[in-house]
């Protein structure tokens, strides 16, 4: 044999060998791929169910009557009787309607201010050149680890001063410079080329019609999450809401289910509806905008 036809020979056996063992390693690939899957599922499926047991839990105990649920959780489940006397209770001689025109007044406005400036501080950490940027964005970010907690008698202790306590604006200005808020859009806005903001200026455009023209069309995936996000916060908030407002006519949800919680006693069926009540509107809303969420949220360097 010559050199020549064992060189031939030889690819001849490689290539059969590599071609016969490139099927197999494929099927193990596919076959682990496959499993990975079903035990994937599997694990989300036992979550699933461990995180919804408390909720369903929450539902029988407000669809029972307020004696059976004093009684404590095995009653509750062996009770077949449901009534939605505590739903009724609540919208006949509760305030609930106006629990709910405050937290929606005040979560819709607070949303919509917060969008609007944090997207503005995030602009300019994002795109212009000033002296002290960097130190300001540390700053900004420190802001993060003061908890809420801390600061609830300062703020209390301002809106006293300039004479707003009592009103919607104690509950919306506060709440307004979200840090996260401003993390979360400049990481999105670091990642928009700067390519299309050259373009815009070599057109005549301004740094304020780069921002509402060029850059604010093309972060509605982040605009959405940053509104959806600060709404539920807002929504849910308790501990401000309940320094500020004494006025039963602008108590929020958790305010108000927080004095029906005192009025009712060990009504917990009472206290059940309440909650859920409070719930269905921010369960509608990730409903409807749960994909927004997520590719805001995925689209602004939050992701893992």
């Amino acid at each position: 044999m010559t050199t020549t036809e064992s060189i031939t020979t030889g690819r001849t056996k490689l290539r059969t060998g590599v071609s016969s063992a490139a099927p197999t390693s494929a099927a193990k690939i596919g076959v682990s791929g496959r499993g990975f899957t079903i035990a994937s599922g599997v694990v989300l499926t036992v979550f699933a169910i461990i995180w919804l047991i408390p909720s369903l839990f929450a539902l029988k105990t407000s669809l029972s009557d307020n004696g059976v649920a004093a009684l404590g959780a095995g009653k509750i489940l062996s009770d077949w009787n449901p009534t939605v006397h505590s739903y009724s209770s609540l919208f006949q001689s509760g305030d609930i309607w106006n629990w709910y025109l405050a937290s929606g007044i005040t979560s819709v406005i607070t949303a919509v201010l917060t969008v609007l400036f944090a997207s503005m501080a995030a602009f300019a950490l994002s795109r212009l050149v000033f002296r002290g940027r960097n130190v300001a964005f540390l700053l900004i970010i420190l802001g993060i680890m003061i908890p809420t907690q801390v600061l609830i008698i300062p703020i209390f202790q301002e809106l006293n001063a300039v004479g707003l306590l009592n009103t919607y604006w104690s509950v919306i200005f506060p709440q307004v410079p979200a840090v996260i808020a401003v993390f979360i859009f400049k990481q999105f806005f670091d990642g928009i080329p700067k390519e299309l903001e050259e373009a815009a200026r070599i057109d005549g455009a301004g740094i304020w019609k780069v921002y509402w023209s060029v850059i604010l069309p093309l972060s509605r995936p982040v605009i959405a999450a940053v509104t959806i996000l600060t709404f539920v916060g807002v929504w849910n908030n308790l501990l401000l809401p309940l320094f500020v407002l004494s006025n039963p006519d602008l108590m929020t949800i958790p305010v108000g289910l927080a004095t029906v919680q005192g009025s009712f006693g060990q009504r917990y069926a009472d206290i059940q509806a309440g909650a859920l009540l409070a719930a269905l509107p921010l369960i509608i809303l990730y409903l409807v905008f749960q994909r927004q969420i997520v590719e805001g949220v995925t689209g602004s360097g939050l992701k893992g």
